[in-house]
C-alpha cells in the first residue's frame, strides 16, 4: 500500500468536507430541537413510570437511541435522501421490538422524509417506501408498544405524506411545463416576426433598391453622354441622380431597422406565394417590370436591362439541359443574379459582366463575374447578406469574393431534387 500523498488532506479533513457537502446548516437547529424534545419526553415517561432506577435508565437509553436514530438523519436528507429515509425507517420500525414506543418527533421525522420521497422521487419509489410502514401499522396489535394509536399515526403518515409530496411535485411539474410551453410559443412568435422582417427587407432590397440604383445610373449616364444637352436638362438629370442616391441611403437605413435583431439570425422565412399570374407567361420585359416573383425565363430580359442601363458589356451564357425548375429555386437564382449585377454596377462601374447559368443533374449553378478591380466588398451593405439568405433558403451554398486575376465573383450552387420528385413549376 503506497503512502498517502503529501498533497492529500488528512482523513479528518476529508470527513469534514463530506459532512459540509451533505449537511445543510439550516437543518441543524431543527435536528437538535427534535432530538432534545424526544429525550425530554422519554425522561418524563421514565420518571412517571414508578420503575426502578435501572429500568428508568434503560428507558432513557432506549429513548436516546430512538431520538438519535429518527432525527439525526434529517441533517442528511437534502443531499442523501434515500439513506436518510432508510435510517429513520429502521429506527422507527425497530423501536417497538425493543420495547420503546416511537415518539411524536420520530413519527414527524418519518412523515417529513416520506413527504420528501414523494416530492423528489418517482411515484413507484414513494409507493415502495410507504409499504413497510403500512404493513407494520396493519399488523400492530394491542400487545405491541404503542398499540392502535401508533398504528393509526403510522398509517396516516405513511399514506398521506408521500401522497402530499407527489401532489406538490405534480403541481410543480405542471407549472414548469406551462412555463416552458409559454416560452416556446413566445420564441416561435419572435422567430416568425424576425423571419417576416427579414423577408420584407430582402424583397425591398432586391426589388426597390435594384430599380432605384438603375434609375441613378441611367440619370448619370444620360447627363454625361447626351450630346447638346442644355444646362437646365443636365441640372435636372443631376438632381434625379442625387435624389435616387438619397433614396438608396434611406432604403439602406430602413433595411437596417428591419434587420435589427437582439437574438440569433432567424431561419428560413415562410415560402413566398409563387402562383403564376393569370394568362400564362407574358413578355419578358413587361414581366420584369410588373411581376414581383420572377423566374429564370426573365433572366435574359434582366441582362438586357443591365446592358441598356450601364452601356457596358453584359453577357449571358446558359449551359446544360434547360428545363423548368422549382419556382423557389428559380426565384432564388434570379434574385442572386439581379443583386450580383447591381453590385457590379455599383462597385465596378464600366466593367464587363458575365452571367453564367449551368443546369446540372443535381444542382443549378449561377455565376456572375465582373472585370473590375476586385477587392473586398464594402461593409455595411445588405446585398451579400440577402444573397446568402436566399441561397440558404434553397439549401445551397454561395461563395463571393475577388476573382483569381481581377474582378469580383459570385458563385451560387442551388440543389435540385431528382426528376421524379420535382414539384410542378
Amino acid at each position: 500500500m503506497s503512502p498517502p500523498s503529501p498533497l492529500s488532506p488528512p482523513f479528518s479533513g476529508r470527513c469534514a468536507a463530506v459532512l459540509r457537502r451533505a449537511v445543510a446548516a439550516e437543518d441543524l437547529p431543527l435536528v437538535a430541537a427534535a432530538a432534545l424534545g424526544t429525550l425530554a419526553l422519554a425522561q418524563a415517561a421514565a420518571a412517571g413510570s414508578g420503575q426502578g432506577q435501572d429500568r428508568a435508565s434503560s428507558a432513557i437509553a432506549g429513548a436516546l437511541a430512538l431520538a438519535l436514530g429518527s432525527t439525526v438523519p434529517l441533517a442528511f436528507v437534502r443531499a442523501q435522501l434515500v439513506p436518510a429515509a432508510t435510517a429513520i425507517a429502521a429506527a422507527v420500525l425497530l423501536a417497538p421490538q425493543s420495547g420503546v414506543t416511537p415518539t411524536a418527533a420520530g413519527l414527524a421525522a418519518l412523515a417529513a422524509v416520506l413527504y420528501l420521497v414523494g416530492l423528489r422521487c418517482r411515484p413507484v419509489v414513494a409507493l415502495l417506501s410507504a409499504v413497510p410502514f403500512v404493513v407494520y401499522a396493519v399488523g400492530a396489535g394491542p400487545g405491541q408498544a404503542g398499540g392502535r394509536p401508533l398504528a393509526v399515526a403510522m398509517l396516516a403518515g405513511a399514506s398521506l405524506a408521500p401522497a402530499l409530496g407527489a401532489y406538490r411535485r405534480h403541481r410543480h411539474d405542471a407549472r414548469a411545463r406551462a412555463a416552458a410551453d409559454w416560452a416556446y410559443a413566445d420564441t416561435l412568435l419572435r422567430h416568425a416576426a424576425r423571419g417576416e422582417r427579414t423577408r420584407i427587407a430582402r424583397e425591398l432590397h432586391d426589388i426597390v433598391a435594384h430599380h432605384i440604383s438603375a434609375l441613378s445610373v441611367q440619370a448619370e449616364t444620360a447627363r454625361l453622354t447626351t450630346p447638346g444637352l442644355p444646362p437646365e436638362g443636365a441640372a435636372k438629370l443631376l438632381a434625379i441622380g442625387e435624389t435616387a442616391r438619397e433614396a438608396l441611403a434611406e432604403m439602406r437605413r430602413l433595411l437596417g431597422v428591419l434587420r435589427e435583431d437582439d437574438g440569433p439570425a432567424p431561419g428560413p422565412a415562410p415560402a413566398p406565394d409563387l402562383t403564376p399570374p393569370p394568362g400564362g407567361r407574358g413578355p419578358l420585359r413587361t414581366r420584369v417590370a410588373r411581376h414581383p416573383q420572377p423566374g429564370l425565363d426573365q433572366l435574359l430580359a434582366l441582362v438586357d436591362q443591365a446592358r441598356e442601363t450601364t452601356g457596358t458589356v453584359v453577357r449571358l451564357t446558359v449551359r446544360g439541359a434547360v428545363r423548368p425548375l422549382d419556382p423557389g429555386v428559380e426565384l432564388a437564382a434570379f434574385r442572386i443574379a439581379q443583386e450580383a449585377l447591381t453590385n457590379a454596377r455599383r462597385h465596378a462601374p464600366g466593367s464587363a459582366v458575365d452571367v453564367e447559368l449551368l443546369y446540372g443533374k443535381r444542382e443549378l449553378r449561377v455565376t456572375v463575374r465582373d472585370s473590375g478591380p476586385g477587392g473586398v466588398p464594402v461593409a455595411g451593405g445588405h446585398g451579400l447578406i440577402g444573397m446568402r439568405e436566399r441561397t440558404a433558403m434553397a439549401g445551397g451554398t454561395l461563395a463571393a469574393g475577388p476573382g483569381r486575376i481581377t474582378g469580383f465573383v459570385v458563385d451560387a450552387r442551388l440543389p435540385l431534387p431528382p426528376a421524379g420528385d420535382r414539384r410542378a413549376a
